[in-house]
């Protein structure tokens, strides 16, 4: 057999309840069903004389985080939103998204400046369903990692 290590020992594997996301003062944002932040990395191309191969350096980034909370009641984001609307001036957010391992290690990474950008949704009902708001935010800020999970 090549892999000798044998597959993971999935008693160790980890889901969603093992995460949570929170706001800048560590209050944990209960409703939210799913969150998730991702890194876009954009690289420009060259191709020097003679060389028949494409490269890319590195150029820029961009870091995105969605959630979709389950509507309760309004939080403050919608208020802080519309407020936004009323005033010409977006609101800017911190969160915290932390996984906590089974050995009690924690991975914990920090988003500031975080503001809205693209779709968001305002109501989004359906028929025997629990209503939920997607939310779509950009964070301007170097996103900071605090600790790492240990196995």
């Amino acid at each position: 057999m090549y892999n000798n290590r044998g597959p993971i020992d999935t008693r160790k594997a980890l889901t969603g309840k093992n995460g949570a996301l929170f706001n800048d003062a560590g209050t944990m944002l209960a409703t939210v069903e799913t969150f998730q932040t991702q890194v876009n990395v954009t690289n420009a191309k060259y191709q020097p004389l003679g060389d028949a191969q494409e490269h890319e350096v590195f150029q820029a980034y961009g870091v995105t985080l969605t959630f979709t909370e389950i509507v309760i009641e309004d939080e403050s984001f919608i208020s802080e939103l519309f407020e936004g609307f009323a005033t010409g001036v977006m609101p800017e957010w911190s969160f915290q998204g932390v996984v906590q391992g089974r050995n009690g290690s924690e991975q914990r990474m920090v988003y500031r400046g975080v503001v809205p950008s693209g779709t968001i949704d305002l109501q989004n009902l359906s028929v025997g369903d629990i209503i939920k708001r997607a939310w779509s935010l950009f964070v301007n800020d170097p996103p900071e990692l605090q600790s790492l999970l240990r196995a």
